[in-house]
């Protein structure tokens, strides 16, 4: 089960001489540990691979023990490698990373060291801020389509309606026992031990909540006095625009802004809802597999989500932004820019290339590039198939 881009990134960066802490970091069940696993396993370096899972001390104690034994380790081979699996779970680990990172460098012990966390890893001051400069970051978003079609056989419609969660994958034929694991195996930890256990929460009832509606509306815009509307004891809008900070750092959902060249317009826009999987908005529902493609509205809903899901997943946010753009009633679905160029995207379930919502967005933004994405897109045509877009990097639609 190998993702062989983040495994060779990896294997390539441990040869390497010592230089940086490698830190694997992404949402929960997308493979971090198989890659670990799949990586150290290969390598003819003595390793010592560990998670905190497995504590029997503080955390402290714990991971000074685990680097001792990487130190000797180092002192009899010439070298070592420290790998550590949901580093997270210590707190205020990074300033004990640092300070046996930097007597590692004064005494020249060559321990590499490799960590490995959920994306709630990404939110704690102590990588910007204890590690900086000491650290590079290998980013692993969700399952793409193809990899899950290569390792599962999953189709086209498969993956639309039951994501891409390899942990999953077998149970789909059960689909409440796949719902069921959706939920309690993948959103409730995320949430639990991702956002609650590290971040001060003054409503968790209200995170839950907003994760349900968020999913059960994915590929829709909902602006937040009518989520105030459907949430219990939901405060203000500011609350709702924090949690959603947090959800999408955890992987789990985006509140897409509406693209604007005024910034001030642009974050007092209402969200459009984004799940990073399609899991989480079909297990929302109760509708089946089956009376979901039957059903053409539903159907052209899961279509638009899967396709904003492949954006998030594929496109680096620290270069490329993503939104959407909507005038009065006119929306164009997604649109991406980098600092040079720009490139919408509409989702279709017919055959016209594009409508009127296109059609005013390029008179407003006559450079950028645009595109139809639909199901039933055929090769030669204007429209790009959704297959053909589901396997591609979106980033060269940029141009």
């Amino acid at each position: 089960m190998e993702r062989t881009k983040y495994t060779g990134l990896l294997k390539s960066r441990i040869a390497e001489r010592r230089r940086f802490i490698q830190v694997l970091a992404g949402p929960r069940q997308v493979g971090k540990t198989t890659i670990l696993s799949d990586v150290v396993g290969k390598l003819s370096i003595n390793y010592l691979n560990v998670s905190t899972d497995d504590m029997d001390d503080s955390g402290d104690r714990w991971l000074a023990r685990q680097w001792s034994m990487a130190r000797n380790l180092a002192s009899i081979h010439g070298e070592s490698l420290l790998v550590v699996d949901e580093i997270q779970q210590i707190p205020n680990w990074s300033r004990l990373v640092k300070r046996l990172w930097d007597e590692d460098t004064r005494l020249k012990n060559n321990v590499k060291v490799v960590l490995s966390g959920s994306s709630r890893l990404l939110l704690m001051k102590g990588l910007s801020e204890s590690l900086m400069g000491r650290f590079e970051l290998i980013s692993v978003p969700h399952w793409s389509y193809a990899e899950i079609k290569e390792v599962f056989g999953f189709s086209l419609d498969e993956f639309i309606y039951f994501g891409a969660y390899p942990g999953a994958a077998s149970l789909y034929e059960d689909e409440n026992r796949w719902r069921t694991y959706i939920k309690s195996s993948i959103v409730e930890p995320s949430i639990t031990k991702d956002i609650l256990m590290l971040t001060p929460i003054h409503k968790p009832a209200l995170l839950r909540q907003l994760m349900d509606l968020g999913s059960s509306y994915s590929g829709q815009v909902l602006p937040y006095d009518h989520m105030l509307g459907q949430l219990t004891d939901a405060g203000n809008t500011t609350t709702l625009a924090n949690y959603l900070v947090l959800l999408r750092q955890s992987g789990l959902l985006a509140g897409l802004e509406k693209y604007s060249g005024n910034e001030v317009r642009k974050r007092a826009s209402s969200p459009k809802l984004q799940v990073f999987n399609n899991a989480l908005f079909s297990s929302a529902h109760r509708t089946s597999f089956a009376a979901a493609r039957r059903d053409s509205t539903f159907w052209g809903r899961l279509v638009e989500s899967a396709v904003g899901a492949h954006l998030i997943n594929s496109i680096p946010s620290d270069s490329i932004s993503l939104g959407y753009w909507r005038e009065g009633p006119d929306e164009v679905d997604f649109v991406i820019s980098d600092d040079k160029d720009m490139a919408a995207f509409e989702v279709k379930s017919g055959n016209r290339t594009h409508g009127r919502g296109m059609d005013l967005f390029l008179k407003r933004y006559p450079d950028a590039r645009v595109y139809s994405v639909s199901a039933q897109g055929a090769p030669g045509s204007a429209l790009i198939p959704l297959e053909k877009f589901l396997l591609s990097d979106p980033v060269t639609y940029l141009g």
